[in-house]
């Protein structure tokens, strides 16, 4: 799933590349995607793209007076295409394709942007909005990580019983942060994915307060400036501990390990975050039983 970096990166993509140019025809593959209706997606065509916007893990793209806004949660990605195909897509296909925007740019080249999605789980979302916040996942959205103070992530661990893992993952408390940067940021910070976020020591809040900062602008440093079809490549080399299960901790050597649930894991190295001790693998808990 593209986090923070990813996103602030097919921001700035957009903003070097698609600018300037003109919405042309959209072709819809994915019905399913489209989550509005008024405004019609054909709305934007003819207008002009004027600006691209992160705003958490949404990514946002101003045509004139309004704003196309893409979710690209689990499977879903953004690519651009040099020579798309002049034919439209047959919607319910069995492409990856979710939805195209062909384009007119100032140096008279037609490309397109596409968003795709893998997997069978099809939950990449598109909204034609006139303000961000009328996508009901933007106005719920917490303070962006890169904004957090340590007042502000003081008072977000202080007003829930969450963990950590739990607590840096949720949208609605931290914008931008998913599954593996929030892997990374404990890691970092030496922290355990299970320790109570509403007890954590002042030493250890001002540790993971610098982790956030740290790994987000060292992961956007690295990411930013890539061509799209590349960043996923890059997020996946710049990590420690997520993804890692069964490989030594670049730091200690230790073993890397996971905890699974019904549909996702999480990881991390018990000899920097949990002192030695193996947490509970849910999944084989249940197991054993």
């Amino acid at each position: 799933m593209p986090e923070l970096p990813e996103v602030e990166a097919l921001a700035g993509f957009l903003r070097d590349h698609a600018v300037g140019a003109v919405i042309g025809r959209i072709d819809i593959a994915a019905l399913s995607a489209v989550k509005t209706f008024d405004p019609p997606i054909t709305a934007v065509q003819g207008a002009d793209i004027t600006d691209s916007r992160r705003f958490g893990k949404f990514l946002g793209i101003r045509a004139g007076e309004l704003w196309l806004i893409t979710h690209l949660s689990r499977g879903g990605w953004l690519r651009w295409v040099d020579e798309p195909s002049p034919t439209p897509p047959k919607p319910g296909g069995k492409s990856p394709l979710a939805l195209r925007i062909h384009l007119f740019t100032p140096d008279a080249t037609t490309p397109a942007i596409d968003l795709t999605e893998a997997g069978t789980k099809k939950r990449l979302a598109v909204y034609l909005v006139r303000d961000p916040q009328e996508v009901p996942g933007i106005a719920r959205l917490g303070p962006d990580a890169l904004d957090l103070t340590a007042e502000t992530l003081g008072g977000i661990l202080d007003g829930t019983s969450s963990r950590l893992k739990t607590v840096l993952a949720d949208q609605n408390l931290i914008a931008g942060i998913g599954n593996a940067y929030s892997d990374e940021i404990l890691h970092t910070a030496k922290l355990s994915p299970f320790a109570a976020a509403k007890s954590l020591p002042a030493q250890d809040r001002e540790r993971l307060l610098d982790a956030i900062h740290a790994t987000l602008t060292d992961a956007i440093a690295r990411s930013v400036g890539q061509d799209a079809a590349r960043l996923k490549g890059e997020k996946r080399s710049g990590l420690r501990v997520h993804a890692r299960t069964g490989l030594p901790c670049p730091v200690c050597g230790d073993t890397i390990r996971e905890v699974s649930y019904a549909d996702k894991s999480f990881q991390y190295c018990p000899t920097c975050q949990t002192g030695g001790r193996v947490l509970a693998d849910r999944r084989l808990s249940r197991l054993v039983k």
